[in-house]
């Protein structure tokens, strides 16, 4: 064959059927790959030594002269050279590269050596999609705890690639999670806490081995369960008064912002829901709002509102204590939000003398109820003003205690004056009885002694009279008129003194009536001086 002329047709087609004999004899060598865009290198058979002349074809439906080591014919292509005498080198591979080709060379003998070339490409511009999902400035995703999330991977490469899922939790070892040809994509219907972590789409070229993958960080946020609670407490110096808002159970931590109602006046933003008042912004009556939003909804967020009020404070307004005993003087505050802190003080002259607990005075305090007993009383030094003073950042309040300590009763003397004063008061309704109706006496006379009332009735009434010297002659005169008419009434008989009257009233006893009066006409003139003056039956 003439230098420089390529071979004729007929012989490419010997040489071609010849090769096909010697393929099917030999059977078919393992590929070559190769990346696009890359070089590669066939080379011509594994043999070391000498070589002889060395001609390429690539075999598509019939072949075709690609380079010689002859150098009378020239590459088919600039990309294609010979390396170390024999072997085929292509730069910059292309898909269409792709194919069977052999090599013939000729030195005692003709061998044709075939090689398969496969040209790979990528992976490339892995694709992920999750949907449902929110993203944060830095470009994280997140989720909601309990929603849906779609997962999908696709990347362009040839041939197909496998697409693999890979998930790793914080603090724990990648678990897969499935794989399939050109993509992969699966659906999570429940979002918890444990499917918090990075997720990552790997994608293989099964034929050049060739991955790219992908990495995403998916957090899983959840709102707090329940609503918001506020309060309002003094501070450690008692001058400022410190709002805190708590919504727990969320994640991440709310945002929270404290306003002044009504009118929505804004008081201040913070993650941690905690804001410091002073007095001047403090009024009896006084609310504020705390709105707490989440990254995840609601939408217009969660509130609650407290009011804050002063104290109002009610207590007895005197005490008494004797001398050498105790006594509990307490205090009730009602209506301070914040609690009030409550303060005992002695002398309304000194109120800021604090009083301190000793072994004098005791003070228990339960809830808002405060009390404080003062042991073995002393009239010098425990008797005067007590003040009982509720202080909260909203403003303070006072009430005053009298306490009176006197000397301890006796009480063996009040009993002896209560006794006295009940027998004089006897002896002078007896007294008034006796003098007012003698009648009634006379009944309870005889009663205790057992007269027949039916028979005799006596009614006996004296009197004490003063007999002048000058009324004498007067008297002797009386008793001489009526000296005759002493047998027909009763007589009235003076003894020792007194005048005595005798009514008897005879229901058919006649001599029981006559031996009556005898007895005591005998006994009328046994005494002397005695003066007998005569009166009307009754």
């Amino acid at each position: 064959m003439a230098a420089g002329v390529r071979p004729s047709r007929p012989q490419v087609l010997v040489c071609l059927g010849v090769l096909l004999a010697r393929w099917v004899a030999a059977g078919l060598e393992a590929p070559v790959i190769g990346e696009v865009h890359e070089n590669v290198t066939l080379h011509c058979g594994n043999i070391s030594g000498p070589r002889g002349l060395v001609t390429w074809y690539r075999d598509d439906s019939e072949p075709v002269f690609l380079l010689s080591s002859n150098s009378s014919f020239r590459p088919a292509e600039p990309r294609f050279s010979l390396a170390n005498g024999s072997s085929l080198h292509i730069k910059a591979l292309r898909l269409q590269d792709e194919g069977n080709y052999t090599c013939r060379e000729v030195l005692n003998e003709t061998r044709w050596f075939r090689v398969w070339l496969r040209v790979a490409r990528g992976p490339y511009e892995v694709e992920v999609n999750i949907s449902s999902t929110g993203t944060l400035p830095n470009g994280t995703l997140y989720a909601a705890k309990g929603s849906q999330v779609d997962f999908s991977c696709s990347s362009r490469s040839w041939p197909p690639p496998v697409v693999e899922w890979q998930f790793r939790a914080p603090d724990s070892s990648t678990e897969p999670f499935g794989s399939n040809l050109t993509v992969s994509s699966f659906i999570l219907l429940l979002m918890s806490q444990n499917l918090q972590g990075n997720y990552t789409c790997l994608a293989t070229n099964t034929l050049s081995g060739r991955q790219r993958k992908v990495t995403t960080e998916l957090l899983v946020y959840s709102p707090p369960p329940s609503a918001p609670q506020c309060r309002a407490e003094m501070s450690q110096g008692q001058l400022t008064l410190q709002l805190t808002c708590r919504w727990d159970g969320g994640y991440p931590d709310p945002d929270f912002l404290w306003t002044e109602e009504p009118g929505g006046v804004a008081v201040g933003t913070s993650k941690l829901g905690v804001e410091m008042l002073n007095q001047s912004q403090l009024s009896d009556g006084k609310k504020f709002k705390c709105v707490g939003s989440h990254i995840v909804g609601p939408e217009l967020g969660a509130s609650c509102v407290v009011q804050i009020r002063s104290a109002s404070l009610v207590s007895e307004p005197m005490k008494t204590c004797f001398v050498g005993s105790n006594v509990t003087l307490t205090c009730q505050v009602s209506g301070a939000y914040p609690p009030a802190k409550i303060l005992w003080l002695r002398n309304l002259t000194q109120p800021e003398v604090v009083i301190r607990p000793n072994g004098h005075y005791l003070i228990t305090q339960n809830g808002q109820s405060s009390t404080l007993t003062i042991r073995n009383c002393s009239q010098v030094l425990d008797e005067g003003y007590y003040v009982c003073q509720a202080k909260n950042p909203v403003g303070v309040r006072e009430v005053d205690i009298w306490l009176s300590v006197k000397e301890p009763w006796n009480i063996g003397g009040i009993v002896g004056t209560i006794v006295s004063l009940l027998l004089l008061g006897l002896a002078i309704i007896s007294g008034l009885m006796l003098y007012y109706s003698p009648v009634f006496c006379w009944k309870v006379g005889n009663t205790f002694r057992g007269q027949d009332m039916g028979d005799v009735m006596v009614l006996v009434d004296s009197e004490e009279e003063e007999v002048e010297e000058e009324d004498v002659a007067e008297e002797e005169e009386e008793e001489e008129e009526e000296a005759d008419e002493r047998e027909e009434s009763p007589k009235e008989i003076n003894k020792h003194g007194h005048i005595h009257r005798v009514t008897a009233l005879v229901n058919g006893n006649v001599d029981w009536m006559g031996n009556g009066l005898q007895a005591l006409q005998d006994d009328s003139s046994e005494e002397q001086s005695d003066i007998v003056q005569e009166d009307r039956p009754v």
